[in-house]
């Protein structure tokens, strides 16, 4: 008998099939348009923008089976603005999500890493921005994070199975600093999806949110206000019907001793005293109807009243904002789309940069109460 040569059993060995089996994925999407605003500080404004039915980005994403119902899971994913080439979220890397963790098919997943919080995994998916709008139908400020403002560094994630269509799931970020409540978060939400429901419910809070670079909500990658402390809250339905999707969602976010917002020029701080608190409550109105398999076009409607609470006294403005989308597929990877928005902010003045309209997304706010923004735009995913 013949003996195998050393090269033909090293070739043998490396042929030899591996018990865990998995995969890894390469995936990104490319949303790219023209935008006009009507008023950016006095001046009309027609510019190119990235990323708005949904943030252009770039990942990869894997699964090794470890046997038993058990996985190995990792994402990692890049944003980045397709007008400028550059990376999105302060310059990060992976600045949308960078997670590893483990999948039972009875317990559910633990993931570690940068993640998206409990309003965004649950509670956003009963609005336009999480369904089928994007961006430009945020909330004032984004003072929900409906719009992805920031995710959420340092974080445990649980997430349930599904068991009857409920699922739950929360997430702890850590504040790596000596001072364990110094910028971290945590949160909790549900679902609840069977025929043509869907209910939803989500709970966060964040103390101290930007504080340091190296917490739970980044300093200048991640933000939407600087304040002492975050509490965002919500629940939202949808129902599909028909070719039809309508739905409603509430929001409440409670900012304590706010100091500042990422997103407009100008101060939210009175001229005279402190700003002691700052509260948003959001009452959004949605409905889209599918015409064809190609096409769709939705409105939302969202009452937003705020509580402006100083030690030179009180006051209390609404915001209104109407918007339109339609959404044309020449494929299943690319599509056109065309959206605008029109806000008006009523009521009571403040005597800071909260009396102007912004729509986010804009490059800055109005002089006046009231903008207005229309974007078209093409998006390719692959």
């Amino acid at each position: 008998m013949k003996r195998a040569t050393p090269g033909l059993t090293i070739a043998l060995l490396c042929s030899t099939p591996a018990f865990a089996q998995g995969s890894v994925t390469l995936y990104g999407i490319i949303d790219e348009g023209i935008n006009y605003t009507n008023n950016v500080g006095g001046d009309r404004l027609v510019e190119m923008q990235s990323g708005f039915a949904q943030g252009s980005r770039w990942g990869l994403k894997g699964s090794e089976d470890l046997g038993g119902g058990v996985k190995a899971l990792f994402q990692l994913e890049n944003g980045f603005n397709a007008s400028t080439g550059r990376a999105a979220q302060g310059g990060a890397m992976f600045g949308r999500q960078a997670y590893v963790g483990l999948s039972d098919d009875r317990l559910g997943t633990v993931t570690l890493g940068r993640q998206y919080d409990s309003v965004i995994d649950y509670l956003a998916q009963t609005t336009v921005v999480g369904n089928w709008g994007g961006y430009l139908f945020g909330h004032p400020y984004d003072n929900d994070n409906m719009v992805y403002s920031f995710r959420v560094n340092n974080t445990v994630k649980y997430t349930s199975p599904t068991l009857g269509g409920f699922q739950f799931g929360g997430t702890y970020s850590f504040s790596n600093d000596t001072n364990f409540a110094n910028n971290r978060q945590y949160g909790a939400g549900m679902q609840y999806a069977n025929g043509g429901w869907l209910l939803a419910a989500a709970y966060l809070q964040a103390d101290n949110p930007s504080a340091t670079a190296n917490g739970a909500i980044s300093a200048g990658g991640d933000q939407n206000f600087l304040a002492r402390r975050l509490r965002i809250f919500g629940a939202g339905v949808n129902y599909t019907f028909g070719a039809a999707t309508a739905g409603f969602a509430y929001s409440n976010t409670n900012l304590t001793q706010p100091l500042s917002t990422s997103y407009i020029s100008g101060s939210i701080l009175p001229a005279t005293g402190t700003l002691d608190a700052l509260k948003f409550q959001n009452f959004e109105f949605n409905l889209k109807y599918q015409f064809t398999p190609a096409f769709y076009a939705g409105a939302v409607y969202t009452l937003t009243t705020e509580k402006f609470q100083a030690s030179s006294g009180e006051a209390r403005p609404r915001v209104h904002s109407i918007g339109l989308m339609a959404d044309y597929n020449f494929s299943k990877r690319t599509d056109v789309y065309l959206q605008g928005v029109y806000q008006r902010v009523s009521g009571d003045r403040t005597g800071t940069a909260l009396d102007r309209a912004y729509i986010p997304g804009a490059a800055d706010a109005s002089s006046t109460s009231s903008q207005v923004l229309v974007r078209a735009a093409i998006r390719h995913k692959f």
